[in-house]
Parts: structure tokens; sequence; C-alpha cells
């Protein structure tokens, strides 16, 4: 693979973990603070190449750069050393002696850094020490920054992971939504199923066997007789998708199955959950709100 087109694989598997331009992070932040403690220098940064640039992650120390060209980096030398690279004085080396963080602020005379190297062995940056004087690090220290090297890819591929969690998640509900609308125009005039996900799977239910729904924060707890599934998604959505003639809100938490209303006692009502082992019935107490009891009674048929 020629040297451009291995750089452009290298920048692509930097920018899918959507990590460049984040704002700062309590665990990145940690690692270089403690990347400072264990080497003894002022100056920590975890550092991504960009294809022109280098971006801080994150800094500990008198260092105020968030991005910096690429070209004058020691983080892009270092990325691509096998181990620790360390620079003893830049001043010294011609290759270095002219950056502008050796001649100006922070006037850098000692770099140490390990490479950040993805699962399939693609460069992403380091995690580097810097400081103002010259100085060597010990085997421990440069051992202690190849373990922390390590963290900080460990972070990265769990907040990737994470993110394409929540994206899944979106998906899927996005999927249950659409599911639940086309079916809502198929069943317009009866409506006597929805499709409700679980275990990542979008099952399909029959009105007629959910006892009650109730309300938990973004989510609601649907009650069937044999099962509860827990779907986002608001009560005023789900009231909407059910039976009006079957189903009545009896509470701002609480919508009910009518036909599954066995008594009322005082501002409860008693709901058949046929949920017992031995088929006797196992009845639910779901309160009554003030605002829909007389709606409730109205719809009864009482004596």
């Amino acid at each position: 693979m020629s040297s451009a087109l291995w750089e452009e694989d290298r920048v692509e598997a930097l920018r899918s973990y959507y990590i460049l331009d984040t704002p700062p992070e309590e665990a990145f932040n940690n690692l270089v603070r403690l990347a400072a403690y264990i080497c003894g220098t002022p100056i920590s940064l975890v550092s991504l190449i960009d294809s022109k640039r280098q971006w801080i992650k994150a800094r500990t120390g008198p260092i105020d750069i968030i991005d910096a060209p690429r070209d004058v980096s020691f983080c892009q030398h270092a990325m691509l050393a096998e181990d620790v690279l360390e620079i003893r004085d830049p001043q010294l080396n011609p290759l270095f002696k002219d950056y502008p963080g050796v001649v100006n602020d922070p006037g850098v005379r000692f770099y140490a850094g390990a490479p950040l190297t993805t699962p399939d062995g693609m460069p992403l940056g380091t995690i580097c020490t810097i400081d103002t004087e010259p100085r060597t690090l010990t085997e421990h220290q440069r051992d202690a920054l190849r373990i922390l090297a390590k963290e900080v890819m460990s972070h990265l591929e769990l907040r990737r992971a994470r993110q394409q969690l929540e994206l899944e998640q979106q998906k899927m509900e996005g999927l249950l939504r659409m599911a639940n609308d086309n079916a809502q125009s198929m069943f317009v005039s009866s409506r006597h199923e929805i499709f409700v996900k679980q275990d990542h799977k979008l099952v399909r239910v029959h009105t007629d066997d959910i006892r009650y729904v109730e309300a938990l924060g973004d989510y609601v707890n649907i009650y069937t007789s044999r099962e509860r599934y827990t779907v986002y998604s608001t009560m005023k959505e789900l009231e909407a998708k059910l039976p009006v003639r079957e189903f009545a809100r009896i509470h701002r938490k609480y919508i009910v199955c009518l036909d599954r209303i066995t008594a009322i006692e005082g501002d409860a009502v008693q709901i058949d959950t046929g949920r017992s082992q031995d088929r006797s019935p196992i009845p639910a107490l779901i309160p009554i709100g003030n605002s829909y009891k007389a709606v409730l009674l109205s719809r009864l048929n009482l004596i």
C-alpha cells in the first residue's frame, strides 16, 4: 500500500472514533495528570494527529494550545515509533530545534511520547509528557507511559462502542415508531395490534392481551397476561394507538383495559393481571386520579 493510501486509512480510522473537536472529558484528563505525575514533568497531553493538524484532547500543565500545525508536532513522529519516543533536548536536534514549541513558549527541552494504536495497528496520536528542562525517563516511567497509552485506547474504544450502541438504539426507536405508524394505518378501524421493542427485536402485541400501561419517565411499561414490555414512548402516544372503546386513562401514570377491571376499591381499581403460576387471577391495584374518576365511572356499567 502506498504511503498516501495508508495515511488516508489512518485518518479515516481516527475519525471513526468521533473524538476530534469534542469537549474535555474527565477520563482523559485523569490520564494526562497521571502521566505527568509518574514522569515528573509539568506538562502532559493526549494528542491526536489529523491530516494537517495536531489536536489536543486532554492536557495538564502550563500549556493552552488546543491544536497546532502537524508539521511542527513532536507527536507526529512519536505516533509512528515502535516504542516510547524520547527527545532529550530538542535544541540539539536539527529536526526539532526550530519548532515553535522549542523556540517559543513553553520552551520544550524534553519530550517523551507513547503511540496510541488501534487494534488494527493504525496510529492515532500519543500520550506524551513534556518538560522545560532536559531529563531522561527511567524504565519504570517508560513502562508506565506504555500502559497509559493502552488505557487511552481502551477509553477511545469504549467511547466509540457506547456511541454506536446509542446510534443503533436510535435506529431501533425510529424503526419501532415507523412500525407502529404503519400498524396504525393498517388497523385504523380496529387497532387490535401494536409493535413493541423487546430484546432488540420488534414484537407484535395484541391489544386484547394488554392489562394496563404504566408511565415511567421517558418510557412506559406495558403489562400483558404473560410479560412486561418496556418501550420508549409517551402515554399520549400510546393512548392514541390503543382502541378507545377498550382502554381508559385513569391516572396521569396509568391506562387500564376496562374489561380487566374486577373491582373498584375507594380510589383504586383492581385489575386482573392473569399472571399466576396456578392460573388463578392475581389482582393489581391501580390508583385513580381525581380528575379521571368521573370519566371512568361514566364508562362503566354501574347499577
